[in-house]
């Protein structure tokens, strides 16, 4: 009897604990896990700014960021589940979701030239078809690697008729200066840096193969917090506008936090990103994706050209960007 009344106490006393700590308890806090990056200026400044920290702290919710250091690192993780929301580019969002990984392109922010092929100062190399047989360092997985396979389709070449040495951007970089290799698959602002320090060479340019800087999402965290989502592409439609209002201001913020000059800084911002795009996915990226589609496949960068076909149909989520609004 003794242990049975011990027993039924304890059971009465958990259940009104638990009363009221249910009742006292606030609500679970949300960790809201975003990534920075160099070549991605929006997300610097809003990182600076903190206008998602202010304005999400009443609805209990903590913004982190993680430092990307390309467009693979930011795949990787998205898929590792350590973020929510990355920004890559859309060739990488596309190969991503064709290999599998449950991402939604939820927001355009720009179209940079933000990708060149680069030879060393000095070098007699002034042509892509001058790479045949040559050492280029690229970082697959993204806008640059894929800028490449597009280059040398169009100047007839294969890529295995170079040698492709996977180095991560800033890697390639100092390996090109260095004279590791013949060429670099180059990334801004480490490429206008480049051509700033040491002279460097921008042997071929086409903003078209160049495929957008995009904002994914998983697929689970659109569906568990569609709120935070927005609030999201908000604040990129907000730092989108006062990079465009501020332009000085834009310019030192970008500097500082990239660790470059102000004048590498306003080549990348003034002369090599286009802010006037429409932030909702839609054609303009699909058409994109159409045609770096067959160098995907060819190059195996994609499970099949049918995972790639019913990536393009599945990947843009254009309804958070289209309820946008800079407030």
């Amino acid at each position: 009897m003794r242990i049975l009344a011990a027993l039924l106490a304890v059971v009465l006393l958990g259940g009104c604990v638990k009363g009221e700590d249910s009742a006292k308890a606030p609500a679970a806090t949300t960790t809201l896990r975003l990534d920075y990056a160099y070549n991605n200026p929006a997300s610097l400044v809003l990182r600076e700014q903190k206008w998602l920290e202010t304005g999400l702290a009443a609805q209990g919710v903590t913004v982190t960021w993680q430092l990307s250091a390309g467009s693979n690192k930011a795949n990787e993780g998205l898929r590792a589940d350590v973020l929510d929301i990355g920004s890559t580019a859309g060739a990488a969002a596309l190969v991503a979701r064709a290999n599998g990984t449950p991402i939604k392109t939820i927001s355009v922010f720009s179209q940079p030239e933000w990708a060149a092929i680069v030879v060393p100062k000095g070098s007699a190399i002034t042509s892509v078809a001058g790479l045949r047989g040559k050492r280029i360092a690229a970082t697959k997985g993204t806008d640059p690697y894929f800028f490449l396979l597009r280059a040398l389709d169009e100047a007839g070449l294969k890529p295995a008729d170079v040698t492709v040495v996977n180095l991560q951007h800033a890697d390639g970089r100092t390996a090109l200066e260095r004279g590791q290799v013949d060429a670099w698959a180059g990334l801004d602002p480490l490429m206008a840096q480049s051509e700033t320090d040491a002279g460097s060479k921008l042997i071929y340019r086409n903003v078209a193969f160049n495929s957008y800087v995009v904002l994914n999402a998983r697929e689970s965290f659109l569906a568990a917090h569609p709120d935070l989502a927005q609030a999201v592409v908000n604040a990129y439609e907000k730092a989108r506008r006062w990079i465009q209002d501020n332009p000085d201001q834009a310019i030192e913020l970008y500097a500082r936090e990239a660790k470059i000059s102000p004048a590498v800084a306003k080549t990348v911002l003034s002369e090599r990103t286009r802010l006037d795009v429409d932030p909702v996915p839609g054609a303009a990226q699909r058409d994109v994706f159409e045609k770096i589609l067959p160098v995907l496949v060819a190059d195996r960068n994609v499970k099949s050209e049918q995972a790639a076909r019913d990536a393009i149909g599945t990947l843009l989520e254009p309804r958070f960007a289209a309820a946008r609004s800079a407030t």
